[in-house]
């Protein structure tokens, strides 16, 4: 579906994109995440052909991004992370702008309208100007504009910005049902915990330059085994005693660390420290998670 190859993108005298190549398969549900200044939004702006790179190429649904810009839009959906409203239209006047802009075509307009207020429920608002609307309706109604013309990518920059949590639960459920109708996503936020409850595939950029592109379930079934000890009274022997184990100290009561062998080699190391006198109160696998996941794969990074 979506093609990048040797894509680079400068700023005056800084460097975005430096050299990016990935692909990304139909339906994915792609969560693009990084540091700050990592090229995220520059990367989305590139793929929604917005924004034109120094060098490489982008192919998306078999349409070339700089040949092809104009039709290209007609096939992408895009939410960015600061955008503006037409603030003296209705909410179905923006809609039907957006969905004239993207050639739907006449007689499937008011249809497409209705059905995308619906989806964000925005239909009580359809006859009230967008500048009235609070911060979160104006974010639902700008993801609606994203929505309107039934594109075959969408991108989300930062789409949970000004919702309440019910509003962000109910975002969630839409992106997992837009994706499910074969729609391909790609989603930036900081907000990994939201990410993980709908995205298949995580992209990492940092420095402008790719980190991983992999299925998250397959990456944290091959994430290292990570284990925390957590300590009734801080004992200043923890860290001699995990020396070879690298522990990194969450807090003064708490220790993480990798380590390799199942429960045997868990059980050992539990005898381990309660023969030294160690006053353990839990030792236990944590679960890998996205963020996990991330963290894992920038360190050493940025």
């Amino acid at each position: 579906m979506i093609r990048v190859r040797d894509l680079v993108f400068d700023y005056p005298g800084h460097r975005a994109l430096d050299g990016l190549s990935f692909n990304i398969d139909a339906g994915s549900v792609v969560a693009l995440v990084g540091p700050n200044g990592a090229g995220k939004t520059t990367l989305m702006r590139c793929i929604a052909a917005l924004d034109t790179p120094g060098g490489g190429n982008i192919q998306v649904d078999g349409i070339d991004a700089l040949e092809a810009p104009r039709e290209l839009h007609r096939r992408i959906g895009f939410l960015q992370d600061f955008f503006g409203l037409y603030e003296d239209l209705s909410v179905r006047q923006c809609l039907t702008y957006q969905a004239m802009a993207r050639g739907v075509a006449r007689a499937e307009r008011d249809d497409r309208v209705q059905a995308t207020a619906q989806r964000l429920g925005l239909v009580p608002w359809l006859d009230k100007r967008a500048g009235t609307l609070s911060r979160g309706w104006r974010q639902r109604l700008g993801i609606a504009q994203a929505l309107v013309h039934e594109p075959a990518v969408v991108l989300l920059d930062e789409p949970a910005a000004g919702l309440d949590p019910a509003a962000r639960r109910e975002l969630s459920d839409l992106l997992v049902q837009i994706a499910r109708e074969g729609t391909t996503l790609i989603v930036s936020s900081h907000i990994l915990t939201e990410l993980a409850d709908y995205s298949t595939h995580v992209l990492i950029l940092a420095g402008g330059q790719l980190v991983s592109n992999e299925k998250i379930d397959q990456a944290i079934r091959a994430a290292r085994r990570v284990m925390r000890l957590r300590l009734t009274r801080p004992d200043p022997n923890v860290e001699n005693l995990l020396r070879d184990l690298n522990p990194v100290a969450v807090d003064a009561l708490q220790f993480e660390f990798t380590l390799d062998g199942g429960d045997e080699a868990a059980s050992a190391l539990l005898t381990k420290l309660v023969t030294a006198g160690v006053p353990v109160a839990e030792l236990g696998a944590v679960e890998a998670d996205l963020e996990r996941l991330y963290l894992e794969r920038v360190r050493g990074t940025t």
